[in-house]
């Protein structure tokens, strides 16, 4: 079953991760495991408690930081105590020429998992991303949505899946879901 609020982003995200050549990198997941299905060098996925971005950087053994080609965060950072703290460690994980993709949740109810604390708009993720450290012309943000979507996100059981009448057609002003993907220089 897929999720009304993820479709778009997920095709889109999906068409721009293929077009940077995924054989080639090496790649680490937070929070879920949407990026398996690509044929990446290597890849990892861990749950966001088992490792914690807020903290510091993944360190190996000899206390050096791991670092990786993309980094995938879908659907992980409205739940995190200190996300500039985070972005800016996740950050200093990525090689240089390196990808940091995320993707939130924008007009989505209440979703403690175990906390819920933040939101952001196309913008504010770019603003983010640039607060730790991206350069402004190396971060592209998007949003999607409409009021058909968001109406439905207020069904119980909440997220919705698909449905063929569902409109996917994207109102500007009315954001559902946001997502961005930034380059380390």
């Amino acid at each position: 079953m897929r999720s009304l609020n993820r479709v778009v982003m997920q095709k889109e995200s999906r068409d721009w991760i293929s077009g940077l050549g995924p054989e080639r990198l090496d790649v680490l997941e937070l929070s879920g495991k949407w990026g398996e299905s690509f044929p990446f060098r290597s890849y990892q996925a861990l749950n966001r408690w088992k490792f914690d971005p807020c903290k510091g950087p993944m360190l190996d053994g000899n206390g050096k930081v791991i670092r990786f080609d993309l980094i995938l965060a879908n659907q992980v950072w409205e739940h995190l105590d200190r996300p500039y703290a985070a972005t800016r460690n996740i950050y200093r994980m990525l090689r240089k020429g390196g990808w940091f993709w995320v993707a939130v949740p924008f007009f989505a109810p209440f979703h403690g998992a175990p906390v819920d604390c933040s939101r952001w708009t196309a913008r504010g993720l770019k603003n983010l991303l640039v607060e730790a450290g991206f350069e402004a012309d190396r971060v592209q943000s998007f949003q999607w949505g409409n009021r058909h979507v968001a109406q439905r996100n207020l069904e119980v059981p909440w997220p919705p899946v698909l449905r063929d009448d569902d409109d996917l057609t994207n109102d500007p002003e009315f954001p559902v879901v946001a997502w961005a993907m930034a380059q380390k220089d």
